[in-house]
């Protein structure tokens, strides 16, 4: 008797319409994702108030800031592995398992951020402490946005995982906006004394409660189909899901890791970056950079949604074709025209943000790139390591292209936009 691939049995089935279930599925998978990035993201916006708090008193302004951010690029590189080992025990022992165990990961550490004694309070151990819960965190986001990928798209029918993955995206940006306005409306309220006396401490405390709801939340979601029918004949991974990923998917691993350098660097470049870049080199005041970058990441936020639903109408190929045109497009003009006319700013920094959301289809791609029965680790092993690569590349190359032109961020989404440019040509040839 032959037996079918899950993925096969999927799209074999009749056509049908999202549920309601589907919707509460999308909706509990969004929220708990917007706020793991809330807490992973909230870090760097209190910094410079952490550096002072955690390290001597007495140490260089410039070595204590490097320390601050080595800490919180320690996030990154320890992304892969929790990755890894969680992809690992998602193929073997099932989806919701590992996604509610990385929020669970997620927001226990940030709660104890939040109530973390300082260097005043305990000497060393405070960094170390601090050095610790970032390694956690790093751990606990890499198996999340994988696993939320993985989870959304193996609920809901095979037409509608562009949207599924769109959505869950789009909720992971918003989690980055929600960091930014968190620490806007802390240091709004709040003097920056009060800030450094005990207020930094309340934007942790919320993203720790929080995610612990989250949990709860996500024990009232079910095992997905796929991975429940996997479980029921008997066909889970008799090896390693890794060594298979290795061995036999290598293409994919290519395509996925390719189109997770677009996705980093758009997020990087045009997001994270852009409102320093809008202060230092074209002069804009800071509220206002930060206001520009909040609408950015609304417009972001619906052009992931978008670029989803037009990933299962018309194909990933054609959606990163389009995508990255009009996104090489819009970010050039951005960039290059703000010197001479700086009233562009938000509406041309909008639509640089909507373009950016051509990075919705990317989960669409990867998910379909690896079969159910290793789709876990094989997702994880690509997002990461080139997550951990290019996100840690990325801002020291475009400081790098900065020193020799003001146009530097616009040379770097150039290129990616080439290789999005390039993967959507190849897509589109294998109708995909």
């Amino acid at each position: 008797m032959t037996t079918v691939p899950a993925s096969a049995a999927q799209s074999a089935q009749p056509a049908r319409p999202l549920t309601r279930s589907d919707y509460k599925t999308l909706s509990l998978s969004a929220l708990g994702g917007a706020l793991e990035f809330y807490d992973f993201i909230i870090f760097v916006f209190f910094a410079t108030v952490v550096g002072k708090l955690f390290f001597p008193a007495d140490m260089p302004e410039w070595l204590r800031l490097m320390q601050t951010f080595g800490i919180f690029a320690a996030g990154y590189l320890a992304r892969p592995l929790g990755g890894i080992v969680m992809a690992h025990f998602g193929d073997l022992l099932g989806r919701k398992k590992m996604f509610t165990l990385s929020i669970f990961m997620m927001a226990v550490p940030t709660l104890i951020m939040g109530l973390l004694p300082t260097y005043a309070q305990i000497g060393l151990w405070a960094p170390i402490l601090l050095l610790l819960m970032r390694v956690i965190q790093g751990a606990a986001i890499g198996g999340e946005v994988p696993g939320a990928w993985v989870f959304v798209s193996e609920h809901v029918p095979q037409r509608h995982i562009g949207y599924a993955c769109g959505t869950l995206t789009s909720g992971l940006t918003a989690g980055i906006l929600l960091g930014s306005l968190v620490a806007t409306a802390i240091n709004s309220i709040y003097t920056p004394a009060e800030v450094a006396d005990y207020a930094w401490r309340i934007p942790f405390l919320l993203g720790g409660v929080f995610g612990l709801f989250s949990v709860y939340l996500r024990r009232l979601l079910h095992e997905t189909p796929v991975f429940a029918e996997l479980q029921q004949r008997k066909a889970l991974a008799e090896e390693l899901p890794l060594r298979a990923v290795l061995r036999d998917h290598r293409g994919a691993i290519v395509i996925s890791m390719l189109l997770t350098w677009l996705l980093s660097a758009g997020i990087i470049v045009v997001i994270l970056m852009t409102p320093t870049v809008l202060q230092t080199v074209y002069k804009f005041p800071a509220i206002t950079a930060l206001e520009a970058n909040s609408l950015a990441i609304v417009f972001l936020s619906l052009g992931c949604v978008i670029s989803g639903v037009l990933a299962d109408r018309f194909g990933a190929g054609k959606v990163f074709v389009f995508g990255s045109a009009l996104l090489l497009a819009t970010s050039w003009t951005f960039y290059h025209g703000l010197l001479d006319n700086p009233q562009w700013l938000f509406p041309m920094y909008a639509l640089t943000g909507l373009f950016v959301g051509t990075i919705g289809a990317v989960p669409y791609v990867m998910v379909k790139a690896f079969p159910a029965v290793v789709r876990f680790s094989g997702l994880s092993f690509s997002y990461n390591l080139a997550y951990a690569i290019f996100g840690g590349l990325t801002p020291m190359v475009v400081t790098w292209l900065l020193k020799e032109s003001p146009m530097g961020p616009a040379y770097y989404v150039a290129i990616i936009c080439g290789i999005g440019l390039l993967v959507g040509l190849y897509l589109w040839v294998k109708g995909r």
